[in-house]
């Protein structure tokens, strides 16, 4: 435990701070790998397309005098084209509803029309922090202080905290700038404890980065992963997974040509999972074609959707 948490000498003890705060956004903007940044683990699926993060995923960290329950929202769908974007969508109004701290996250040097939507949705009385990401990104430096002042008009942001999640610069300031905004409170988890998400969930998550990853543009829109048995034998996970697919065409997208591309999917998730879970993974998986699946209201809470 740090120094600076025990009560200076003869001065009064500090108070520990606690609370839940929602990292939102359009898709795209790197919510999921500051999540990861935060935590210091990965546990939220990180992918170049849209709509790769569709569950709230809770993150915990405790520093110093403070714990943050990180809350990873969907990207806010500002086209609502199925049941699937209506969930998301629903996902991310709920959260902003129950928690004590917002960060908008965006893209240095870009403020879009969507943008300008997700903002529209967070409460005018959140306390807010104006994340700005990907600043590693932006060739010419100078434009960041003028970029600043442009966004800053749009809102009054309680803190405006530039930085890159993806390299780790300027992350420590965030969680300064953020700590006094947390109510006092008792933590709500162990010191240790990086997530509330159980391993069943974690495992499906992981199945579905790889999806992302090695399908690239051939991915099928209508795609999710369903863990049909998850059982834990002492150090051995043994986890059986279906890929769900909309259209029949699609299995053999996702399987390859003689399986191959399915394998490389299911032994890279294996070995993410080893190394999240500290044990041994035997996964099964294999595909389903649900048609439908992601406008079905059904389909979607069998699936774990809200």
């Amino acid at each position: 435990m740090n120094d600076d948490i025990h009560p200076a000498e003869g001065g009064p003890e500090q108070a520990f701070r606690t609370g839940f705060v929602a990292i939102v956004g359009r898709p795209n903007v790197g919510k999921s790998t500051l999540l990861n940044r935060l935590i210091g683990q990965k546990i939220s699926i990180v992918s170049s397309k849209a709509q790769t993060t569709r569950h709230r995923v809770t993150g915990i960290l405790t520093e110093g005098a403070a714990q943050f329950v990180f809350v990873d929202t969907p990207g806010f769908q500002t086209q609502h084209r199925n049941a699937l974007n209506r969930s998301m969508n629903r996902t991310v109004s709920q959260v902003l509803a129950d928690v004590d701290l917002v960060f908008f996250v965006i893209e240095a040097g870009r403020f879009t029309d969507d943008d300008r939507k997700v903002l529209a949705v967070i409460p005018e009385s959140a306390k807010l922090i104006l994340v700005i990401n990907k600043v590693d990104q932006l060739k010419d430096k100078a434009r960041l202080l003028p970029f600043i002042d442009q966004v800053r008009q749009v809102r009054d942001f309680t803190e405006i905290v530039p930085l890159s999640a993806e390299k780790g610069r300027n992350v420590e300031e965030l969680i300064k700038a953020a700590t006094p905004l947390l109510p006092e409170g008792a933590p709500m988890y162990g010191e240790d404890e990086i997530t509330d998400r159980s391993e069943r969930f974690l495992a499906a998550e992981f199945l579905r980065e790889k999806l992302f990853r090695l399908l690239g543009d051939e991915l099928p829109y209508g795609i999710a992963v369903e863990i049909e048995k998850f059982e834990v034998e002492g150090n051995l996970r043994r986890i059986f997974a279906a890929v769900i697919v909309d259209k029949a065409g699609h299995k053999g997208i996702v399987i390859g040509k003689g399986g191959e591309k399915l394998k490389r999917i299911s032994s890279e998730a294996r070995v993410e999972l080893e190394r999240l879970f500290d044990a041994k993974v035997y996964l099964e998986v294999w595909v389903k074609v649900k048609s439908g699946w992601a406008d079905d209201e059904r389909a979607l809470k069998s699936l774990g959707y809200e």
